[in-house]
């Protein structure tokens, strides 16, 4: 929406330098570990994305932003089949995973589920102990090492568990909500999928546990691809190497209107509706 009577500052969005010694590549140089070729996306009739394209690079976070409704969330829970969990929504196009269609028939989505894990928008512990939290996936798969070791892994690696290493057996359900989250991003890395998806996993929570959460995405990038959705421009600008901006046909349909290292969309975007989306101008 447009507004008149409350125009905002030119650039509002203070965009730090990249997070990377090097400085994020272009695009095409970097090395993708999800390609998204000629994506559409339905719920029954109505047409959720449209030609979607993206090269999403290996072991760098990715975020999506875009005016509400049009279409990301839509768009990461096609990168590992969730989108068509939704009774009469349907897909075409490629989602190449390591060069391999996760939409080919003979493809378990399972398994990419597994490989692409996702933490959602509200923390969503299960009903039992810290530990079983984190031990569920494991047993799913059958996992025969140490899982006491695994469980205490994991929680390091969310930077959790100085917090909980004396409360292992309490409800999940009794941590903070920034805790509960953490343990949730636990949760996914525990099964060692290569690709994490965020589904705003931020807006349930406060400002410090919001650093904090992105502080620990900054450090699963040494092993993991992290794709986010976002609505905090804010954030976007903070924690991500590449930005996709994504906009609304009149049909309201969502497209990738611009997609390009985070630092060059905020400072000097190349669709004037990304600059008017990220100078508060359209929202």
């Amino acid at each position: 929406m447009v507004s008149q009577d409350n125009p905002r500052p030119s650039n509002p969005i203070q965009v730090p330098a990249p997070h990377v010694t090097t400085g994020p590549q272009e695009p095409s140089t970097e090395e993708p570990i999800l390609e998204v070729e000629g994506l559409n996306a339905w719920y029954g009739h109505f047409h959720a994305l449209k030609d979607i394209n993206l090269r999403i690079p290996r072991r760098r976070i990715t975020a999506i932003i875009g005016p509400s409704g049009c279409g990301k969330s839509t768009l990461i829970r096609c990168l590992n089949r969730m989108h068509e969990l939704v009774p009469g929504a349907r897909v075409e196009g490629k989602v190449l995973f390591e060069g391999q269609d996760i939409y080919d028939p003979q493809v378990d989505p399972v398994e990419v589920r597994t490989r692409v894990g996702m933490v959602f928008q509200k923390p969503n512990p299960f009903p039992k102990s810290v530990f079983e939290n984190v031990a569920f996936g494991l047993r799913i798969h059958g996992y025969r090492g140490n899982l006491r070791q695994a469980v205490e892994r994991s929680l390091r690696a969310a930077a959790l568990w100085d917090e909980v290493k004396d409360k292992l057996h309490q409800n999940a359900l009794r941590l903070s909500g920034g805790q509960q989250q953490r343990l949730c991003i636990a949760r996914a890395i525990a099964i060692e999928p290569e690709v994490i998806l965020m589904d705003e996993p931020c807006s349930a929570l406060d400002p410090i546990a919001t650093l904090k959460i992105e502080d620990l995405m900054r450090e699963l990038t040494q092993s993991y691809t992290i794709v986010i959705v976002t609505h905090n421009m804010q954030q976007a600008a903070r924690v991500s190497d590449y930005t996709a901006v994504m906009m609304m046909d009149e049909d309201r349909t969502g497209r990738i209107i611009e997609f390009g290292p985070t630092r060059e969309v905020f400072t000097n975007p190349k669709d004037p509706r990304t600059e008017a989306y990220i100078t508060g101008r359209i929202g």
